[in-house]
């Protein structure tokens, strides 16, 4: 008999190493079995190379986010926050060619067996919005074929249920249920941004049908550190802190 699968669904990462080797141990302990991720590895923090090289050597099924994008395709960022701006320039300098071209092929979203992966919205992926209250999810659900949606960019963790209407809320553990549907945001590893400054990710037990938001401790002060080695804008070490 063969085990079902145990999917950790990760986001946002944001080049925080610590955060993201955090976060895998919890993987680890949990016996997870395959990872995803709904975008973002790179961007915000000091290790976008190495934050990539791990996610790419977990063999993880990964979809582009709107800091991948950017980082690997040279366009233009007049339209950016200047604090992002400043980062994604950053961090172009810091990538290889081949992990360019890694992210410049990242699809916009992906469909596994059972669940579908996009970093913001399935409507209209390349338009990078943000779903935070249930009317924007509402439009999404119509272009969700499975039953289960991960996605990211908000930094919020959150699911977005519809079953006859569109509820939302922020459950610890979530039962999946057949003829209903969800969208979920499975928070930041990188960069969260609800007041919690842990760590965000999912894990997808296939054969229980549940999802369990995990919340997990990393060395914040060595991330700060970094950033400012780096000469990265002040904010992003002090936010990290704060969680916002």
């Amino acid at each position: 008999m063969i085990n079902p699968k145990k999917f950790a669904i990760l986001g946002d990462i944001h080049a925080n190493l610590e955060a993201l080797e955090a976060v895998l141990e919890d993987c680890r302990e949990r016996n997870v079995t395959d990872y995803a991720c709904v975008g973002d590895v790179v961007g915000y923090n000091a290790n976008p190379s190495e934050c990539l090289e791990i996610i790419r050597e977990l063999k993880c099924v990964v979809v582009r986010g709107n800091h991948d994008h950017y980082s690997s395709h040279g366009e233009s960022l007049w339209d950016f926050h200047a604090l992002a701006a400043d980062v994604l320039d950053w961090t172009r300098h810091r990538l290889t060619d081949e992990q360019v071209e890694y992210l410049r092929n990242l699809r916009m979203s992906r469909m596994l067996a059972g669940f579908t992966l996009v970093h913001s919205t399935l409507d209209m992926p390349e338009k990078w919005g943000y779903v935070f209250e249930e009317l924007e999810a509402a439009a999404n659900f119509n272009y969700q074929s499975t039953g289960v949606c991960f996605h990211g960019h908000t930094h919020i963790p959150a699911v977005f249920e519809r079953d006859g209407r569109v509820t939302r809320s922020t459950p610890i553990k979530l039962n999946v249920t057949l003829g209903k549907k969800y969208f979920i945001n499975v928070g930041s590893v990188g960069q969260p941004r609800d007041g919690n400054p842990l760590a965000s990710y999912v894990t997808y037990d296939m054969g229980r049908k549940e999802v369990e938001f995990r919340r997990i401790q990393y060395d914040i002060e060595k991330t700060q550190e970094k950033i400012r080695g780096a000469g990265l804008p002040e904010m992003l070490a002090s936010r990290l802190a704060a969680g916002k």
